[in-house]
This record gives structure tokens, sequence and C-alpha cells, in this order.
């Protein structure tokens, strides 16, 4: 039997508040209203190293009969680099894939690879790839142990977080910063919807941010969003005592199809993607960890109201 607040049951436990409408499960086929290129890249990396592999070959072998570099093959492999159509073709040549529709999506795949995503009109440095992969995710479990997740935050919120920034943003950098985080929420709300699970520390709900006001209306925002059938938070209160990421913050995406999972951390000296199955298997269980030891979603929603009042007391 499936607990609300366990990661195990986010599949029924989605359905049955979204009124017997089936939510698309990672396995579903998921067609998004923009197509990132970041994740069809890494798709198309992920079967280019299969057909290599089910060939026996090394990246060294495989680009040394094509006459490419190993480090070309190897990005377009892991997804950072493009791939041209003549590329596709030649490598399907050397892999022995002559079926015309297997050919033909692997192409397109390519094609779409080179697309420009709404984000690359900004200037995000690194963050603009964790942008493409969360724009293409069918999922997102996000745990935050002082700061609500970007997903959640409103305009004051996240222009008090991002203006202690060292070093700090001119202003409309921090504008385009803020625009940003506003067009990436979109998601929660378009059809299909991003499925949104929310572990916080109770610490976020106290940490005063932008003032007392800011936070009250943060939130009261949080309660708000909670409502919606396709994000469950739940918060971890300070009885729960120490858990298994007390020293951490993480996202896990997962995507349709054939795109792996990824595991993104993110710190003060920059940004760290986990791919490796072990490791993303790894902070699957520190997730459901966490979702075991935290209030449970109505029970939370109780606490962050009570939090809200407090700040409110404040004013």
């Amino acid at each position: 039997m499936y607990h609300r607040h366990s990661p195990k049951g986010w599949d029924h436990w989605f359905r049955v508040m979204s009124n017997g409408i089936e939510s698309p499960r990672k396995d579903a086929t998921f067609v998004p209203e923009a197509r990132s290129p970041t994740v069809r890249r890494r798709e198309l990396g992920a079967l280019l190293r299969k057909l290599r592999t089910e060939q026996g070959l090394t990246v060294e072998q495989a680009a040394g009969r094509l006459l490419f570099s190993m480090s070309k093959l190897s990005r377009m492999e892991t997804g950072h680099g493009v791939a041209t159509p003549r590329d596709i073709r030649d490598l399907c040549d050397l892999y022995g894939v002559t079926d015309e529709a297997e050919r033909d999506h692997l192409t397109h795949l390519a094609v779409e690879g080179r697309q420009p995503g709404w984000w690359q009109s900004y200037e995000l440095s690194q963050f603009a790839d964790y942008v493409g992969l969360e724009s293409d995710a069918v999922s997102v479990k996000d745990y935050q142990s002082i700061l609500m997740p970007g997903l959640l935050q409103t305009p004051d919120y996240a222009r008090a977080v991002n203006e202690v920034v060292i070093p700090q943003p001119d202003p409309d950098k921090l504008g385009e910063q803020i625009e940003v985080r506003l067009r990436r929420q979109d998601r929660l709300r378009q059809h299909p919807p991003l499925r949104f699970w929310v572990v916080l520390d109770e610490a976020a709900l106290h940490r005063v941010i932008g003032g007392p006001a800011v936070m009250e209306a943060q939130l009261e925002h949080l309660v708000e969003v909670s409502r919606l059938p396709n994000v469950t938070l739940q918060v971890i209160s300070y009885s729960a005592g120490a858990h298994p990421a007390m020293d951490s913050t993480f996202n896990i995406l997962e995507f349709a199809g054939s795109v792996p999972s990824v595991v993104y951390v993110e710190g003060l000296v920059g940004w760290v993607y986990m791919k490796r199955q072990r490791d993303i298997e790894r902070y699957e269980k520190v997730f459901e960890r966490l979702c075991n030891i935290a209030l449970a979603p109505q029970a939370s929603i109780e606490l962050i109201k009570e939090s809200a009042a407090q700040h409110k007391a404040r004013k």
C-alpha cells in the first residue's frame, strides 16, 4: 500500500489527486510545449553510445574509423557536443543501422539538438544546462535545506536571494535572473505539467529572506502552489533530528523514454551533474528517506501556515 509521503507512491497519489486523470509516467511519451535541445542531445548521446557498445567498439576505435577526434565523439555521447546530420549518417553506417525510421529518428534528434532554447537568450553561464534539462523533465524531486526552490520562489524572495550573491549582479542581470526564474515556473501549470516533489528543511521557513513581509508572502505562495495536483510539498521538522542530507541540497530530474535521469547538486564552487546509475540510486534512496521522516503533506502545510503567521506578527 502506498503512503502519500513516499515517492514510491507518487504516480498513484498524483492520479488520485487529479480526479482519475492519468499523469505521464516516466516511461510515457512526453511532449512538452518546447522540446529542449539540451535533453535531445542527451537522448541522442545515450542512443549513440548504446549502438557503439553493441558493436563492441571503444570510443577510440569508432572515432578512428570515422576520422573523428575522440573528444568529439565523447562529447556527442555525453550530450555536450552537437552532432550534424552528416555525423549521424556516418555513425549509422559504421554501427550498421540500416532501418530508415531509426536513422531518421537519430537525425531528427541531432537537428533538434542544434535548435536554440528560450533560455539561451539570457546570460546564464553554466546554469543554462540545468534550465535546459528542467524544461524537458517529466519530474523533479527537490531537497532544499535553507532556501525555497527556484520553482516556488516569489519575485520579491528571488530578488532578495540574488541581491546578496558575490559578486553582485548588475541591475539588468538581476532582472534577467528573476525573469528566468519566473519563466521556469510555467512548467508547473503547462500541459502536461511537471511533477514536482519538494522536501524542505524547517530552517527554510524561518530564515528571514527579504524581511517578514516577503517571507509571509513567500510562505502563502507555498500553500497556494501546494494545491496543484502535480506538486507535493513536505517539511522536515526540527524534531526529526539528524538526517542524511543535512550538508547538501540536490535535485533529481527524470525524463521520458530512454533519456537517463540526472542528479544536480549546486554549491558555492559551482554545479555538479551526477549521471552514473549508482549515484542516482543513492540520491533516490536519500530522497525516499527524507520523505519518510518529513511531515506528511497536510501537516507540512499546517506548519508553513504557522510560520507565515509568525512572520506576519513581526511586520
